[in-house]
């Protein structure tokens, strides 16, 4: 059963819009080591994306994790900084409106629980998905939080949120993570807010974006090497 998805009335939505706004939200052996280039395909791909040719990284084993417990303080600023291999970007986290659902990304990074996973999901006009250690959409960290988003919250290019599945409860979230590529989405305000991209969207976002995909997932892995959340 797939998990954390974004609703499936938006992938209807995208199928009579085609050619307008793309509208849809957005276990096994622990493959511990490095994702390395792979030299036959390296040029060509980092020619044709921009972004360096790793091999897939696999599902990760992520053993069983307690529930945290972590709240981020408002009166701190902190930033995650989330390394591709297309680039870098950083998140600074929302920690007056978002303190719990800060508080277990934070938990999740400190863990390294996204280290060398990727993202599974990228369709272009509308966002980029990943947090999942299965790397299909269907895994999660074995627990959930629920923190209701701000009211009157609205998904435009840069905000990043955390998916869920249709039938969770609003403001649920596990570590499937999302960021809003297109200007403006028409989703209701559901999705636990995490934060804000305040560097490299322009740069390394709109490079994972533009990846070549099949349906929505990257034909060439794009991974995320490391997330590391710090106090600024």
């Amino acid at each position: 059963m797939a998990r954390l998805s974004l609703p499936a009335v938006s992938r209807l939505l995208v199928l009579l819009a085609a050619c307008a706004l793309l509208i849809a939200a957005c276990g096994g052996d622990d493959k511990s080591e490095d994702a390395t280039a792979t030299p036959d395909s390296a040029q060509s791909v980092q020619d044709e994306t921009g972004c360096q040719a790793v091999s897939d990284p696999g599902p990760k084993d992520v053993g069983k994790l307690a529930k945290p417990k972590e709240r981020l303080s408002a009166t701190k600023t902190y930033v995650a900084t989330v390394s591709t291999n297309c680039g870098d970007f950083e998140i600074t986290l929302d920690s007056k409106r978002a303190p719990k659902t800060g508080g277990s990304f934070k938990y999740l990074a400190d863990k390294g629980f996204f280290d060398n996973t990727k993202f599974h999901r990228i369709e272009g006009n509308f966002v980029i998905q990943g947090g999942d250690p299965n790397g299909d959409g269907t895994g999660g960290p074995g627990y959930h939080v629920e923190e209701a988003p701000p009211s009157g919250l609205a998904y435009t290019r840069g905000v990043v949120a955390m998916a869920k599945t249709e039938i969770e409860p609003p403001g649920t979230s596990g570590s499937q993570v999302f960021v809003v590529v297109a200007e403006e989405t028409p989703l209701p305000p559901d999705y636990a807010l995490l934060g804000t991209v305040t560097k490299g969207l322009d740069d390394t976002i709109q490079k994972i974006a533009a990846v070549p995909v099949n349906g929505s997932q990257p034909i060439d892995p794009v991974v995320i090497r490391q997330i590391k959340v710090t106090e600024r």
